[in-house]
């Protein structure tokens, strides 16, 4: 359990990329970059809870099985356990600043249950 994550430390994924600006003991802030088309895994979390914050960029949200349009400036919480994703059907890459809380903040706290990229 912990915070495993490292400023500055950063991951190219199928869907695009992101890089950790901020962490502390129970808490990380990243930068998170999806490419047109991107889609994050529908997946969930035990122990951190979200709060995606969009700079750039729309996308849409799947938070437990409904689906949100998410505009540049606006903001969704994704709570602990619940399944969720991102979506880009842009043309202009979607950024978004994710702030993670909880006692476990690392990627081992993924349950995928549906992924483009065969990751489940």
């Amino acid at each position: 359990m912990g915070n495993k994550y490292k400023i500055g430390e950063s991951d190219i994924r199928p869907w695009g990329k992101y890089k950790v600006m901020d962490t502390g003991a129970n808490f990380a802030v990243k930068q998170i970059e999806v490419n047109p088309g991107g889609i994050l895994s529908y997946q969930r979390h035990q122990f951190r809870a979200e709060h995606w914050i969009m700079v750039q960029g729309s996308g849409v949200v799947t938070l437990d099985d409904k689906r949100f349009i998410i505009g540049q400036y606006e903001h969704i919480f994704i709570p602990a356990k619940s399944w969720h994703r991102i979506e880009n059907s842009g043309s202009k890459p979607l950024i978004f600043i994710e702030v993670q809380t909880g006692e476990n903040l690392d990627e081992s706290d993924i349950e995928r249950k549906d992924d483009k990229y065969s990751r489940v």
